[in-house]
């Protein structure tokens, strides 16, 4: 469920990209009124807006938009401007080729995304930047990390709900015997069940690790596996079980303690307002008492503080 509002009746893209226009022109740029139009309209209405501006203007809106606006703002409007698959492709280009390599980002765009938007956008990255996604991977990430993303990347995966519940019980055991059973730990069992299986069979495994050996497998997998690599299995299983929940947690970090992750507040409400947010809102309330609108107003400010609530709806 979405959080974005838009119109009862749909707009004239040419009217919004004349009124953006009037936006930018004179002295100083009118940014309450972009704001207005750009947080409230879809996918589909943004990239005709960006059609008619080039075609009346002869101008690029995204060059107009970085020129316009600047800081947080900047960052956010013109991330929200891309369409999902095109938004993800670029957030893995900046984590992977940037001065500053973010591969938290790049974990979580991989490891959260369903196996065909991960081909997709692999396709639309290839397009955009004429790189392969697989090779930036490999300049950037290492050890069974890069292998865990390497095959995700590569391998079609099941998207069905149908399990095989002796197949998952199998597997829960293999992943039993490459972890907590011995000393050390096997990467290679679990890069190859968590990168393989449906989200639907992560969940039975779950299940049956949990019924067969009294623990579950997140607390297993905290216990075997650290850092990055850690970091992408949590993604691939929570996201299994239930994205909102996961994205609720790691928006409520993002503001944590002092000074706020504006990236990753950023990123998490740009690529969810179209998909789940209304889930993830419901989640954050849930865990932490507190609504998510209420935690980005106290953390942000200005026209910045504007533009995320108004992705973010109105506050229930």
């Amino acid at each position: 469920m979405a959080t974005l509002t838009v119109p009862p009746v749909p707009l004239n893209p040419r009217d919004d990209a004349i009124q953006l226009y009037k936006a930018f022109k004179g002295f100083g740029c009118d940014t309450a009124a972009v704001i207005a139009i750009l947080a409230h309209r879809d996918a589909t209405q943004r990239s005709y807006i960006q059609q008619e501006y080039r075609s009346m203007y002869n101008d690029d809106i995204l060059k107009r938009l970085s020129s316009e606006l600047s800081g947080k703002l900047e960052t956010a409007v013109l991330l929200w401007m891309h369409d999902p698959a095109g938004r993800d492709a670029i957030i893995l280009r900046q984590g992977l080729t940037r001065d500053f390599i973010n591969l938290e980002a790049v974990t979580e765009i991989i490891c959260s995304r369903t196996p065909s938007q991960v081909q997709h956008l692999k396709g639309i990255y290839h397009g955009t930047f004429l790189e392969y996604l697989e090779h930036n991977i490999e300049q950037q990430a290492s050890g069974d990390h890069q292998k865990l993303l390497l095959a995700c990347v590569n391998k079609p995966r099941y998207e069905g709900m149908e399990v095989d519940r002796e197949l998952a019980a199998k597997d829960a055991k293999a992943l039993y015997k490459a972890g907590e059973k011995k000393l050390g730990t096997d990467e290679k069992v679990f890069v190859q069940i968590f990168s393989e299986r449906s989200r639907a069979h992560l969940v039975a495994i779950n299940t049956c690790y949990h019924d067969m050996y009294g623990r579950s497998l997140k607390k297993a997998i905290k216990s075997e596996t650290s850092g990055l690599f850690e970091s992408a299995l949590l993604t691939i299983l929570q996201c299994a079980e239930n994205p909102a929940k996961y994205f609720a947690k790691v928006l409520y970090k993002s503001m944590k303690g002092l000074g706020t992750n504006d990236t990753t507040l950023i990123r998490v409400i740009v690529t969810r307002t179209e998909i789940d947010m209304q889930y993830i809102k419901a989640e954050y309330f849930k865990k932490y008492k507190k609504s998510l609108n209420d935690a980005v107003h106290s953390e942000t400010s200005g026209h910045y503080r504007t533009f995320l609530l108004s992705l973010l709806g109105p506050n229930h």
